[in-house]
């Protein structure tokens, strides 16, 4: 592993975390390439940003639960193999119900280069700190459809009040949010922005 990433559960106290990729629970139904541990990486930034927003989510009740953080490159050029593959509508209605596999590339919910690559993208919601119950945020992770856009109109006020919960504490920490996924956040100052690393994600840093 490179040296300015660090697992993130090792240096970020008190963070849940589960990695979609890793497992077969993601929109290409099967671990992803490069993915050969459940475990969230990131960059010494990213942590630092994460300890600031758990403990912003802290005082509001919440807590964090990471879906992805580092992505090698390969698992990219993976997820764009997939969106032209033959649809078989294994995901298709859980994932991108609303539109077709080729069209995810050209409506920016799959992207050639990642800033996940970099070290400097997170995935994540919230979830109650006194129940462990996720935050009701309208739609789930890599739900590719207009209702996971920040601003969506047909979700509930619940809904709609935890998303701003969610980007308000990411805002404040650092980070920028990516208009078309509610769960998806990028450091501001990121400490690689020309580098995409492809180091697989393993049970070990070694």
């Amino acid at each position: 592993m490179n040296a300015d990433f660090v697992f993130v559960d090792e240096v970020v106290a008190g963070v849940r975390w589960d990695a979609k990729y890793a497992t077969w629970d993601n929109f290409t139904r099967k671990p992803v390439d490069g993915y050969l541990a459940n475990r969230i990486v990131g960059t010494k930034a990213l942590c630092a940003a994460l300890e600031r927003a758990r403990d912003e989510a802290a005082s509001l009740g919440f807590g964090l639960l990471l879906w992805d953080g580092y992505r090698p490159q390969r698992a990219v050029d993976s997820f764009v193999r997939w969106t032209r593959q033959p649809e078989d509508g294994r995901t298709k209605l859980r994932h991108y119900p609303n539109i077709e596999r080729t069209q995810l590339l050209e409506r920016g919910y799959v992207a050639a280069r990642s800033g996940h690559s970099r070290g400097s993208s997170v995935d994540l919601t919230l979830y109650h700190l006194t129940t462990g119950e996720l935050a009701r945020m309208g739609g789930d992770h890599d739900l590719m459809d207009s209702i996971s856009h920040h601003g969506a109109q047909e979700i509930t006020l619940i809904e709609a009040r935890n998303r701003r919960h969610l980007r308000s504490i990411m805002e404040a920490a650092g980070f920028s949010p990516y208009e078309r996924e509610w769960w998806h956040y990028s450091l501001r100052d990121e400490p690689h922005p020309d580098t995409y690393f492809d180091f697989p994600i393993t049970a070990s840093s070694t």
